[in-house]
């Protein structure tokens, strides 16, 4: 197998991990199409450079299994948007000016950020401005998809401001919807710093959608896979 085959393999490992939180070495090769015992050198290699992580999980029936997922560095590897001198800014001013003077600084910028996506993803109906607005996210390094709702498939629970709930169902009422789930954060090392940035991302969706519900179903911040969103019109 070449080296370019070997990397595409382990892209598409990364990719797979990212998104679906923890996976066998079985389901593995059969995402990436390799045999079991090709996979199993691939998952040694990234163990190696500590991109991933695994847990041995007994089962029911047979040999006990290892689960893999990412590490933090696993995480890092996928693009931020912004670095390490944004964080350090951060800091800087945090440490400049009143608290209450720092708050108003973050909230003009997420309100700037969000005149930005308004102005950028017309006039169309939602499901095509949540699609627009998708990948004006890719673009910054959010690995985020929108999905129909789906009310027979979704299972969906809220992740609370107190910390993750348990097991607490979403109400998805009887109306239309989409799923937003973004995989990976690109901002990752500044909402670490300052949590509280996190809090402006339900914000910017509920500015930029003022005739739907939204509601914050998964938060990466509380442990969880990803961050997800159900947003649904009022009408």
């Amino acid at each position: 197998m070449s080296a370019t085959q070997n990397s595409t393999t382990k892209e598409d490992i990364l990719q797979h991990l990212l998104k679906h939180g923890t996976a066998t070495a079985q389901v593995l090769a059969e995402t990436a199409g390799v045999s079991p015992q090709a996979i199993r050198r691939h998952l040694k290699d990234l163990e190696e450079e500590s991109l991933i992580i695994h847990q041995t999980v007994q089962v029911k029936v047979g040999r006990p299994q290892h689960r893999y997922q990412l590490s933090k560095k696993g995480r890092s590897h996928f693009p931020d948007s912004y670095d390490r001198f944004a964080v350090d800014l951060l800091g800087t001013l945090s440490e400049t000016v009143p608290p209450e003077q720092f708050r108003a600084i973050l909230k003009t910028q997420w309100h700037k950020k969000i005149e930005e996506y308004r102005d950028r993803m017309g006039q169309g109906d939602l499901g095509e401005r949540l699609n627009q607005l998708a990948e004006l996210r890719r673009a910054e390094g959010f690995m985020s998809e929108v999905h129909p709702l789906d009310h027979d498939s979704h299972e969906l629970t809220l992740a609370e401001s107190n910390g993750l709930s348990s097991g607490q169902p979403v109400d998805l009422g009887d109306g239309d919807g989409f799923v937003v789930t973004e995989y990976n954060c690109a901002i990752a090392n500044i909402a670490e710093s300052f949590p509280t940035v996190c809090g402006h991302e339900l914000e910017l969706f509920m500015s930029l959608f003022p005739e739907c519900s939204v509601k914050r179903t998964h938060w990466m911040i509380r442990g969880q896979n990803y961050c997800g969103y159900l947003i649904q019109s009022n009408d």
